[in-house]
């Protein structure tokens, strides 16, 4: 039973993969990102066709509540211009909150769906696979360099890469450069690995509950899915709220 066990999960945390070594490929966590994102595009494309002023439908209500909640996000956090990062934030906040949500698919349903087309793995939690955390956190991290570059121009931020936080004598040069090198590697790790870390142990308790006979799922499956309710936006909000403010931090000068 203990052997079943270990290889029912196991075999339930690999993904469809492509490639060998460093250029392996997760095809289900690419595939299941894109097609929430075009989900995301195509949903909020159709409500901005058919916003009325006059009577606006719930949908366009939520959605127009949640674009006005971030835009506020941006306004009390980033002191920049925000044309790009109130959409950025949006984007953001949609598409992690799309990925978390795909952790309350029941665990077998598109494995057992998939084995029917001869396909042996596949992983639909994109939050739960560190290659998105890490590509998303990796886009912040390359966004943070351009807000310093564009705040505080290149002489700027090469000033404060070598100068703080001790002093701009040219012994304390190497010492500054070290420490900010690794603030500025930390920010994405604790963006992808926050991230990840909470939706791969939701993932794992989902599919220990999968584990018990059918009759006993219920009562803790649906207790953990209320409550991971609740984690799911969470995470997404998280998310968001510290891209906004690695990104004010980079653009204004200190």
């Amino acid at each position: 039973m203990a052997s079943s066990a270990t290889e029912y999960v196991t075999h339930h945390l690999e993904h469809l993969t492509v490639g060998d070594g460093f250029w392996t490929l997760h095809i289900d966590t690419l595939i299941v990102s894109w097609v929430l994102g075009l989900i995301f595009l195509g949903l909020f494309y159709a409500v901005a066709r058919k916003a009325s002023v006059e009577s606006p439908g719930g949908l366009q209500n939520i959605i127009e509540s949640c674009v006005e909640f971030i835009d506020q996000q941006v306004s009390d956090s980033f002191n920049g211009p925000k044309d790009f990062v109130a959409p950025l934030a949006l984007t953001i906040f949609v598409w992690v909150l799309f990925w978390n949500l795909m952790d309350l698919i029941p665990v077998d349903l598109f494995p057992e769906i998939m084995k029917l087309f001869g396909v042996e793995y596949v992983r639909i939690l994109p939050s739960a696979d560190m290659n998105a955390t890490f590509g998303l956190s990796l886009t912040v991290l390359l966004l943070i360099i351009i807000y310093s570059i564009k705040g505080k121009g290149a002489k700027g931020f090469g000033k404060e890469m070598f100068c703080h936080p001790f002093g701009s004598h040219p012994a304390l040069w190497p010492a500054n450069l070290l420490l900010n090198i690794v603030e500025m590697i930390a920010k994405p790790v604790s963006l992808g690995m926050r991230l990840f870390g909470n939706l791969y142990a939701a993932e794992i308790i989902f599919i220990l509950i999968a584990l018990l006979p059918v009759w006993a799922q219920w009562v803790p499956g649906v207790a953990w899915a209320i409550f991971h309710i609740l984690v799911i936006p969470l995470q997404a909000f998280i998310f968001m709220v510290l891209t906004i403010v690695y990104l004010s931090l980079a653009y204004e000068s200190h």
